[in-house]
C-alpha cells in the first residue's frame, strides 16, 4: 500500500475544504477492480463539488470527479483483467464513492464499460459524462420516434459540454439544430459544430405561456427551470424534450397544456444510475456518430492542479465545450 495524488474534499466547520494532496491507498473504498486513472474531465457537477457551491458530496473524505478512463491494474471481477482499457461514469463517484480526480480508483467491475475500439482514453474523457449524457438524450428522442424529417431539434446550453456534443451528434445525424446559448459570441463555434441556427437564451428565459407557437419537434435541455417550461410550450404536436440538467434551477414553472393538448412528452435522462446495457449502447454510438475532428476542436486540456479554478469557471458559464484532465 502506498499513496497517490488526488483532489481531496474534507468537511470543514463551515462548508468544505478542497486540495490536491496525497491520498492513502488503504483508504480506498470497496470494489473488485482497481484502475490506474489516465484521464478525467470537468463537468458541472464537478464544479459544484470542488467549489462547495452545492452539497453534492455526501461522505468525507471524498475524492472529487464523477468519471474516468484508464487501465485496469488489479481485478477479481470475471469480466476484467489487468491491462483492459475501461470507462466509468457516475454511480455516485465523487458523491458517495471515492472519485476520479486521482491516480487510482477502486470501483465495482459492474460499473465499467470497455473502451470502444479506436477510441483513446483521452477521447473518452473529451466526451465524458457530458457527452455520454448527450447521447443518452439522443437515444431517448430516437426511441420516442423522432427523425430529422419531423423538424428542428433545439439544444439549450449549447456552448457547454452536453450542448456541444449534442449539437455535433445531432447535426451529423441530419437534424436541423437550433442552438440556444447565453453566449451569442459563440455563434461561430456552434455553427462549426453543425448548428443551423443560433438563438439567444433570453428567447426562452421569460415566463412560459401554457402554449406558444410551435417551433421544434424535440429538444435536449441541460438548463431546466423556465427554459425547460418554454421549450415544452413551443414543442410541436407529438414531440418530445429530453431533460438532463438543471443549470438554471430544479423548478419547472410549466402547465399540463403541452402534454394534454399537444401530446408532448418530457423524457427524463439520468446518467448516474443508468443501466449498463444502455451505457454500452451510448458509448458504441458515440464511437460512430460523433465526429472526432469536431471533438478535438471543442476540447481543452488541464492538469489536476488546475481543476479547482476551472470548477469555479464552469459554474460561472465561462467554459466552452469540453475540458479533459490529465491524471497520469
Amino acid at each position: 500500500m502506498g499513496t497517490f495524488k488526488a483532489i481531496r474534499i474534507d468537511k470543514a466547520e463551515k462548508g468544505t475544504t478542497v486540495a490536491v494532496t496525497h491520498f492513502d491507498e488503504a483508504e480506498l473504498m470497496e470494489g473488485d477492480v482497481t484502475v490506474a486513472v489516465e484521464w478525467s474531465t470537468l463537468n458541472y457537477k464537478d464544479g459544484l463539488a470542488v467549489t462547495g457551491k452545492a452539497p453534492v458530496v455526501r461522505r468525507f473524505p471524498m475524492i472529487a470527479g464523477i468519471d474516468f478512463a484508464g487501465t485496469v491494474g488489479q481485478s477479481s471481477h470475471p469480466a476484467w483483467k489487468t491491462g483492459d482499457k475501461v470507462i466509468c461514469n457516475g454511480w455516485g463517484m465523487g458523491e458517495t464513492h471515492l472519485g476520479a480526480y486521482a491516480e487510482k480508483a477502486r470501483v465495482k467491475g459492474d460499473w465499467l464499460v470497455r473502451l470502444p475500439e479506436g477510441m483513446s482514453t483521452r477521447d473518452a474523457m473529451a466526451i465524458g459524462t457530458a457527452g455520454y449524457t448527450a447521447m443518452l438524450s439522443v437515444l431517448a428522442l430516437e426511441k420516442h420516434g423522432l427523425t430529422p424529417n419531423n423538424g428542428p431539434i433545439v439544444v439549450t446550453g449549447a456552448a457547454g459540454g452536453v450542448g456541444s456534443v449534442a449539437t455535433a451528434v445531432l447535426s451529423k445525424l441530419g437534424y436541423h439544430v437550433i442552438a440556444s446559448t447565453g453566449r451569442v459570441s459563440e455563434a461561430g463555434y456552434l455553427k462549426d459544430l453543425g448548428a443551423s441556427e443560433v438563438i439567444d437564451r433570453t428567447e426562452l428565459s421569460g415566463p412560459a405561456k401554457p402554449l406558444a407557437k410551435e417551433r421544434w419537434a424535440g429538444g435536449i435541455d441541460s438548463v431546466g427551470s423556465t427554459t425547460l417550461a418554454n421549450l415544452l410550450s413551443m414543442t410541436k404536436y407529438g414531440g418530445a424534450i429530453a431533460a438532463c440538467g438543471l443549470a438554471a434551477g430544479m423548478d419547472l414553472p410549466s402547465s399540463v397544456a403541452p402534454f394534454i393538448l399537444r401530446g408532448v412528452s418530457l423524457l427524463g435522462i439520468d446518467s448516474v444510475m443508468c443501466p449498463i446495457e444502455l451505457r454500452k449502447a451510448a458509448w458504441a454510438r458515440l464511437a460512430s456518430d460523433l465526429d472526432h475532428g469536431k471533438l478535438a476542436e471543442i476540447t481543452q486540456e488541464i492538469g489536476l492542479g488546475e481543476v479547482i479554478a476551472a470548477g469555479a469557471k464552469i459554474l460561472a458559464g465561462e467554459v466552452r465545450g469540453r475540458v479533459v484532465v490529465k491524471i497520469l
